[in-house]
């Protein structure tokens, strides 16, 4: 059962944790002024799937979300939320660390990744790359897989793959056919494929 918790940091930030013993993972949240939030689907599908591999993960809000404090941060200050999120989350949970950024989670995951977040490795779920400027995804340290929608306007696949081909990335890379961004009629599908994600790349 998911504990509901408070996470201190720059903001105090409201988040659901389940534990486990296979490792420990972060999962962050879609665009705060869209409507995302720690409720969403494909939230919920990566947490149930880490869940199932007997992993802890903690899904939280953004700042501003919910019951979260503060402000939307356009991706910066939201990256100072995934850096809070995981500190928390060592506190309770067993490596390795992962954090799992869904659309805008997975901008703002990014962000904290190049400014040094101390994570074992990444997911990045249909990264925004057709709404917010991403030119430094290829540099985006320890990023294992990546997973997209064939029909996904908010990251096409050629602009996805664009991005990925300007630098040394090494991430698994797995599309999901029918799927758009809000992967609806395809969450089984993307379950099975979180089920065996993990990893780590340098």
């Amino acid at each position: 059962m998911e504990e509901l918790i408070r996470i201190p940091g720059p903001e105090t930030l409201e988040g659901r944790y389940v534990p486990g013993t296979g490792g420990a993972v972060i999962i962050t949240h879609p665009h705060s002024l869209y409507g995302g939030d720690m409720d969403n689907n494909v939230v919920r599908i990566a947490a149930r799937a880490f869940q199932a591999r007997g992993w802890a993960t903690l899904r939280f809000n953004f700042r501003g979300v919910g019951e979260s404090t503060g402000a939307y941060g356009e991706g910066r200050a939201e990256a100072e939320d995934v850096k809070a999120a995981l500190d928390y989350v060592k506190t309770r949970g067993p490596a390795p660390y992962l954090v799992a950024g869904y659309s805008f989670g997975a901008y703002a995951a990014a962000q904290a990744l190049l400014a040094g977040l101390a994570a074992d490795g990444a997911i990045f779920i249909s990264p925004p790359v057709s709404f917010m400027p991403m030119p430094f995804l290829s540099r985006v340290p320890r990023v294992s897989l990546i997973i997209a929608g064939d029909q996904d306007y908010i990251c096409p696949l050629a602009e996805l793959q664009k991005l990925l081909s300007h630098g040394p990335h090494q991430a698994e890379f797995v599309v999901i056919p029918g799927a758009d961004h809000f992967f609806g009629g395809h969450e089984a599908e993307l379950y099975q494929v979180l089920l065996k994600a993990g990893g780590k790349k340098d």
